[in-house]
Parts: C-alpha cells; sequence; structure tokens
C-alpha cells in the first residue's frame, strides 16, 4: 500500500556546501531511471554513503506526472531539458523536439508507462558481441528484482484479452505494474482484427518473445493509478536514510580526473549551483545523465574524439572516439483517423473543461475514469509479416554488405522464419501527431508505427566553441545531436520498412472489426486521384504516398541508446565501457543507464533500463567486496 503524499517527507535540505563536507563512497551523476535504482541499491547497507546531483527538482505530487491519462503533458514543459535535433536531410530538414527529463526520476516521469521487455535474441546479441553476463538468462532475474506486479482479475483478463506468467514475473520489486483497470473503447477491437490479420495474441509478451498483439503492462501503482517511476519507488521509501544525500538542480560541469602512477583516476566532480561552483570527491563516480548527458559529460572531462574535444577547448586525457557515437532510436510515424463521434476522448477532456472537471473527479474519489487509461494496444510484428516474401528478397539485397558482428546481427533479423517484432503498432484514441491539426466536431484516433532495429546511427557531441583557447564549451552548451535518420549507411533499408508499415497499418484499420469504427484516413490523406498522362484517372499509388509520408512526417519515439557502448570482445576499439560498466582508460568511472546498450532493443526501453541499473548495481557491489 503507498503511503499517501501528505504523510512522505520532503526531500532532506542539504546545501552544496555541506554535501561537499560529505565523505562519499559512491558519487551517482544524475538522478534519473538508473541513477536513482543505483543510489537506492548501494545504499542498502548503511556503511556505504552515496550522494547523487540531479539537475532538474523533484516534482511529486505534481499532476501532470503523476495522473496516468495526462501522458505527454509534461513533454516541453520544465520538467524537459528541451533538446532538439540537427537538421536532418533524410526527413525532409526538420529539426525533431528530443524529450529528455529533467527532474528526479529522469526521463521515468516524462515516458508513457509502457512497461515491456524485448525479445531474448535482443539481449543475447549483447551477450554475443563480447558482454558477458548481458544475454537474455543474465538479466531475467534483474527484470524481475525491479518490479512488483499484481495480476488482473479473471474477469478483468477474459473482457480485455490480458495474458501472461506469473513466473515471468517479479513481486516484491520497487516499480509497480499493473495493466491498466480501464482501456480505450476501441481496444475491444484490437485482438480480433490482428487476429483476422493472422497475428496471434501472445500468452506471455514479457517471457522472451514480445511478438504477436497483446494488450500492455504499465508501471501504474494499482493501489492510487498513479505514476510509479524511479523517484516515486526507488528514492522516496528510502528518503530517510542517513547515508543517501541527494542535491537536485545541480548541474555537473565534469568528472575530475587525477594522474597517478597507475594512470587516471575519477576522484569527483564539479559541479554549478546558482552561478557558483562547487566541488565534490568520491571513492567512485558513475555517471546516469542517460545517452545524451553522459557522453556530454565524459567529453566536457576530455575523454572522446580528439578532434571534438580540441575544437571545445577541452584537453584529451582518454582518446575514444566511440563516445557519443553508436547513437540508435526507434522511429516512428503517427497515422491519424477520423472515428465514430460517440467515442469519448482524451482531445474531448483537453476541449472541454466541463468533461475535463468531471474526469478529474472520478479520477480523485475513485481512481477511475479516463484519465486511469493509457495506451494499451500493441502488435510487435516481423518483417516477414508486413513485407511480401518476393519484396523481401529484393530487400535482403539492399541491405549494407559490412563485415563486423553489430551489421551481421542486424542482417540476420531480416533472415527467413526469423520471429523477432521489426515493427510495433499501438493503437489508441485521440490525435498524436504534432502535424495534423484536428477539425472541430470530429473525433481522432492514432496508430503508432516505431522502427525497433534502425540500421540508422547518429551521434551527439557537445558543440566546439567559438573560442576554444579563452572560453572551452561547457555544459551549459546545448550538445549537438544528429541520429542522421535514414541517411547513414542503411537507411534505405529503414525506410523500406517503415513504408511496409504504414501499408499494414493500411490493412490493419480495413479489418473488422476495428474498421466499423473508422470513418477514414485523413493524415496521410486517403490516396488522391490523379490524371494519368492520357487524362484517365489513376489513383495514387501507395509506396510513392507512403515514401513521402515516411520521410516528411517521421518523429522520434523518445528511446536513445548506445552512446556510451559496452565494447565486448574489441573492447575500446568499439566502445566506451566494459562489461561490468568501467569507463576504458580510466579508474573508479562508470556509466550506467541506457547509453550503455549496444544495440537496440525491440520493446519500449525503460523496463530494460531497470534492469541495467539493478544489474550494475549487483556489478559495482561485487567488486566492492573483491568479487568478479
Amino acid at each position: 500500500m503507498s503511503v499517501p503524499s501528505a504523510l512522505m517527507p520532503p526531500i532532506p535540505p542539504i546545501t552544496p556546501e555541506r554535501f561537499c563536507k560529505t565523505s562519499f563512497d559512491y558519487l551517482i551523476i544524475g538522478g534519473g531511471t538508473a541513477g536513482l535504482v543505483l543510489a537506492a541499491r548501494l545504499s542498502e547497507d548503511l556503511a556505504i554513503t552515496v550522494g547523487v546531483v540531479e539537475a532538474g527538482p523533484a516534482a511529486f505530487d505534481e499532476p501532470s506526472i503523476d495522473i496516468p491519462g495526462r501522458f505527454g503533458e509534461a513533454l516541453g514543459s520544465k520538467w524537459d531539458w528541451q533538446y532538439e535535433t540537427t537538421p536532418q536531410a533524410g526527413i525532409g530538414g526538420r529539426r525533431l523536439p528530443w524529450p529528455r527529463g529533467k527532474v528526479l526520476g529522469g526521463t521515468s516521469a516524462l515516458n508513457f508507462m509502457t512497461w515491456n521487455r524485448a525479445c531474448r535474441e535482443d539481449y543475447d546479441a549483447w551477450e554475443e558481441l563480447g558482454n558477458e553476463g548481458w544475454g537474455w538468462d543474465g538479466l531475467l532475474a534483474y527484470f524481475k528484482k525491479s518490479e512488483s506486479f499484481t495480476a488482473p482479475s479473471e474477469s478483468h483478463q477474459r473482457d480485455h484479452s490480458l495474458h501472461f506468467s506469473p513466473e515471468s514475473h517479479g513481486t516484491n520489486g520497487p516499480i509497480k505494474a499493473v495493466h491498466s483497470g480501464e482501456f480505450a473503447p476501441t481496444h475491444q477491437y484490437w485482438h480480433s482484427t490482428l487476429n483476422k490479420l493472422g497475428v496471434e495474441t501472445s500468452r506471455d509478451h514479457c517471457a522472451g518473445s514480445n511478438v504477436g498483439v497483446w494488450t500492455a503492462i504499465t508501471s501504474v501503482d494499482p493501489d492510487d493509478r498513479t505514476r510509479c517511476y524511479s523517484a516515486s519507488a526507488y528514492y522516496k521509501p528510502n528518503i530517510s536514510r542517513p547515508n543517501l544525500h541527494v542535491l537536485t538542480e545541480a548541474t555537473v560541469k565534469e568528472v575530475i580526473l587525477e594522474e597517478d602512477k597507475d594512470g587516471l583516476l575519477a576522484t569527483g566532480a564539479r559541479f554549478e549551483v546558482d552561478g557558483k561552483t562547487y566541488t565534490v570527491n568520491a571513492g567512485e563516480v558513475i555517471l546516469s545523465g542517460g545517452s545524451v548527458a553522459s557522453p556530454q559529460l565524459l567529453e566536457l572531462s576530455g575523454i572522446g574524439n580528439p578532434d571534438i574535444l580540441r575544437t571545445a577547448g577541452i584537453t584529451v586525457r582518454v582518446n575514444n572516439p566511440n563516445v557519443g557515437e553508436n547513437l540508435q532510436e526507434h522511429m516512428m510515424t503517427a497515422t491519424i483517423y477520423e472515428v465514430d463521434p460517440s467515442i469519448v476522448t482524451l482531445d474531448d477532456i483537453r476541449a472541454n473543461p466541463g468533461l475535463a472537471a468531471a474526469a478529474e473527479d472520478g479520477y480523485r474519489t475513485s481512481q477511475s475514469g479516463i484519465l486511469t487509461t493509457i495506451p494499451s494496444s500493441i502488435a510487435y510484428l516481423p518483417v516477414s509479416k508486413i513485407i511480401p516474401d518476393s519484396d523481401l528478397s529484393s530487400l535482403r539485397s539492399e541491405i549494407p554488405k559490412v563485415n563486423d558482428l553489430r551489421s551481421t546481427i542486424l542482417a540476420r533479423r531480416f533472415s527467413p522464419n526469423t520471429n523477432l517484432g521489426q515493427v510495433e503498432f499501438n493503437f489508441d484514441t485521440s490525435n498524436y501527431s504534432p502535424y495534423f491539426k484536428a477539425s472541430p466536431g470530429k473525433k481522432y484516433a492514432t496508430m503508432l508505427q516505431m522502427l525497433q532495429y534502425p540500421f540508422t546511427k547518429g551521434s551527439t557531441h557537445i558543440p566546439p566553441s567559438a573560442s576554444p583557447r579563452s572560453k572551452p564549451t561547457t555544459s551549459n552548451d546545448r550538445p549537438i545531436i544528429d541520429p542522421k535518420y535514414y541517411t547513414s549507411e542503411g537507411g534505405d533499408v529503414d525506410v523500406a520498412v517503415m513504408v511496409a508499415g504504414q501499408k499494414f497499418a493500411d490493412k490493419i484499420r480495413r479489418t473488422a472489426p476495428l474498421s466499423s469504427i473508422i470513418r477514414q484516413r485523413v493524415f496521410p490523406p486517403e490516396r488522391a486521384v490523379l490524371e494519368g498522362k492520357g487524362g484517365e484517372k489513376v489513383e495514387e499509388d501507395d509506396d510513392a504516398l507512403f515514401t513521402s509520408y515516411v520521410r516528411n512526417y517521421t518523429i522520434t519515439d523518445w528511446h536513445p541508446v548506445g552512446t556510451c557502448a559496452m565494447g565486448g570482445k574489441e573492447g575500446i576499439a568499439s566502445g566506451v565501457v566494459d562489461s561490468r560498466l568501467r569507463v576504458y582508460g580510466v579508474r573508479a568511472l562508470r556509466v550506467c543507464d541506457a547509453s550503455i546498450m549496444p544495440l537496440q532493443i525491440s520493446a519500449h526501453i525503460q523496463a530494460t533500463v531497470y534492469a541495467i541499473a539493478e544489474k550494475g548495481a549487483a556489478l559495482i557491489l561485487d567488486d566492492r567486496r573483491g568479487r568478479t
């Protein structure tokens, strides 16, 4: 049972001065999804003193974060770093917003609360690259350790196609995981529609294969139907530990590296509060800033590509061009449909104060109603399901012929009989598109299509300084985020898979019973009737329509990984950290967050990030006790 927020103590106050006088065994930079897991697990031993530095504030009891049905409202707010990409040639020169949490809890406070795991083969690929212990079998215990799954009633299972295996889930972990108590009215048609298209309902999408159609599990507390995230689940219950100190609204400038007879040693960090710079020391430093901030801090500390560091005015301490590279993201499109006008959507709640008040009253008094709902109609499909055999054979010939293990693994996912979720389909009521303008009085639903295994790789780096000798780049300078959507090697294959995803989405919307509530596709518009060369009327070609749509309207799914990747067999030649998350070339410095993933996975990444952090904490404690 959760403790009422009014009874919870506030974050224990600590000044920067007192924080810096504390003798820390571990200093965690970033109080986000992974960082607070580490803080909670390491501080379980009262003989270990842990410090956390977080750039954002705490946001406990913030409705836009806590209430499930208000998902998305915190994006672009003060709780968000509000990054954006460079202009992307592969998507028409557009810049895309790149949300990252600037709040205690990080992006786990901003995400859409989907709780799932990738396929066994995705994690086994990490181990195949040489990262011992990071396969499915090595991670499963940590997935379970992070979660406390509450099974739905038998009637709820039957009414909403909820399937799971109890043995796949944890029951005593900090993150509460549960199926929604209520669903969008369209969900009743989802499973039967996909079943008619030959897509089977998954009986347990968390057991090593997420392929098929299923109803999402969410990171929501079943007792009060509030978001369950790292700040509320890992930090709040441990807020009074005397050996755990959290300093918020403090921006880290660099990791302090000292040189001794054995090489470089991380001894602490410099951070800034209200324009004043402070220095804090620690026995070990752990970066948990995520896929943007962790490589940024390594570069600001002199670890990275010498060319990038020199133009930024940063002294090179460790030559490692892999820092900030290998950026992989799930590309996404949002197809919009006009639906039956009797369907109540979250758009109605946002537009109508009376409906909003009624929804808030229902949520507050009985934890029920539309504000408890989260997108839950999901399907993960292999490439062989969405692309005809003849086209797939041709597409395989376009896969880059690069002789390295990473590329071999990606190419293998196009092999015949491979059963991995290449594209995610997620259907929900409301208009999710930032580009489509709704017409008054009309109701909409959205089909999201997300590419799971991109060939596209980009980068994120600190920017150059105009005066590198006199004014080096600092953490106040926005990073250069360049995902290289569809333009890096293999980008054309990514486009082809996304176009195939649009075509399959069109099949879904034309199939009963879902088709019974869909009036028409409005974005992209239905195929236009064009005039042929001889004056005849010709329908617009699907390939041309959908290719243009993918190029012009792809957006981000906010799942960036890989920028401080585990190097595996090749070590520093291809990575940033080893399989124990230690930064190559520096002692007492680790990275533990989504950036260490060497290859993207077919899943929403939050459950995996929690498992990474749980495993990371265990590795750190093993090393402390002399076990490896």
